[in-house]
């Protein structure tokens, strides 16, 4: 199994491409089944899970060529409305494709899913909502079992839900009346599939907003469409080298990124002391020389902290000069990568979903494990500021969101090897 030999500390230095958003690419993908034809689908990042995402929807009948960021869907053919708990249970965003297939089969056969190691993320909301839609929904041995067609109808989420906006979004793709969404997530990877959506022929009004107005595509004598759509930039990766360059003391460019994505990450990295310089729209550079000033934050629902640059926070945190509190109000188990931060010399305290952090002057090498995703990140940044040599183990958690992570590490000065 794959780790990550890290030997600090390093000052990075020089430009990085961010990658495109995995979070907005995954439901786009998927989305491409709701409708037959032909979709070019530029700036995909090359990774676990949308490679994943790949397999299943072959499994369901797409035709998917690939070369290099861009994907050739084509889903004429499809034909197998179902989702394996082979391919499933690897992946949450997996179940992404019961709207599609409700849309398009008025039946669906999904796997409840698996993914990320931290704490459970049930898939209520998107089960509920389809049933307020019409949907007939049991559930027989892990899979939801899901036909009937869907009407108009009006969705109360109680908490906003990135999954459960983009799955109702993606069941509307065939309805020639209104489906409303109140509360819907306003994230920029949910923009995205409504712009996507609306390039397909879908009328959506509110993009952007907490409240939702969709009609389907109405003409539906115009089958087998060609459209071309580039994804956004990924804006956690972005965050998590902006968080590197101020581990490690360093200037770094970042390119082909949103800024506006980043404007509460901005703001927060400028309270701690470093300078950033945005050239433009899709380009920034960020420096830090100075001592890291200690602040507190509170994720949130966007445009708040985003929860999934929680770990690579506490982890910048860690060298700070005082004291911080982290607080997620979004998952409150999601600090997995504590035990591991302090294996490295990190003071961190841990009182049910409020971390404080008291800085320390440096952290040490060790041997540390990732327990999902992003506590995999911080803790291969905590390894580029320690001193000596840091391993990294279950590195698999880094690759599904994250492409040519220490490529790209590398390219900075990094001093970072992939070993088995």
């Amino acid at each position: 199994m794959d780790k990550f030999l890290i030997k600090g500390p390093t000052e990075l230095r020089g430009s990085v491409e961010i990658s495109g958003s995995k979070n907005a690419a995954l439901p786009i993908m998927v989305s491409c089944i709701a409708y037959p034809g032909i979709y070019t689908l530029n700036n995909v990042p090359d990774l676990r899970d949308t490679r994943t995402i790949i397999k299943l929807m072959e499994v369901i009948g797409c035709k998917i060529d690939q070369y290099k960021n861009t994907l050739i869907i084509n889903s004429i053919d499809c034909n197998n409305p179902v989702a394996p708990y082979e391919l499933v249970k690897t992946m949450r965003a997996s179940f992404y494709v019961l709207g599609p297939l409700l849309s398009r089969f008025k039946k669906a056969k999904v796997s409840l899913p698996g993914g990320c190691a931290w704490g459970p993320r049930p898939v209520d909301f998107h089960i509920k909502a389809f049933e307020k839609m019409g949907a007939n929904i049991v559930l027989d041995e892990g899979y939801v079992l899901a036909d009937g067609e869907l009407v108009a109808s009006n969705i109360n989420f109680k908490i906003s839900s990135v999954g459960a906006t983009g799955n109702v979004l993606m069941g509307c793709v065939n309805l020639d009346k209104e489906v409303v969404i109140n509360n819907a997530a306003r994230e920029p990877e949910i923009v995205d599939l409504c712009n996507f959506l609306v390039k397909m022929g879908v009328s959506i009004d509110g993009i952007g907003t907490s409240v939702l107005k969709i009609t389907g595509i109405s003409d539906s004598d115009n089958k087998n469409r060609k459209i071309s759509y580039d994804i956004i930039s990924d804006r956690i990766e972005a965050g998590t080298f902006l968080i590197a360059a101020l581990m490690t003391k360093s200037k770094i460019t970042l390119n082909n990124i949103v800024v506006e994505h980043l404007r509460i990450l901005i703001d927060k990295i400028r309270e701690v002391g470093a300078d950033i310089l945005i050239h433009s729209e899709n380009s920034l550079t960020v420096k830090c020389n100075k001592t890291i000033e200690e602040i507190d934050i509170k994720t949130g629902i966007y445009p708040g902290f985003p929860t999934d640059m929680q770990p690579q926070w506490i982890s910048l945190m860690v060298l700070c000069k005082g004291v911080s509190k982290v607080e997620d109000t979004v998952y409150f188990d999601r600090f997995s990568h504590i035990p591991e931060l302090i294996r490295m010399g990190a003071n961190i305290k841990l009182d049910k979903n409020i971390a404080t952090i008291k800085g320390v002057e440096d952290l040490s090498g060790a041997e540390v494990m990732a327990g999902d995703l992003r506590a995999g990140a911080a803790l291969v940044l905590a390894g580029l500021s320690a001193k000596d040599s840091t391993v990294v183990s279950r590195i698999y958690h880094i690759d599904r969101g994250y492409e040519n992570f220490e490529l790209k590490l590398k390219s900075l000065n990094a001093n970072i090897e992939r070993i088995n």
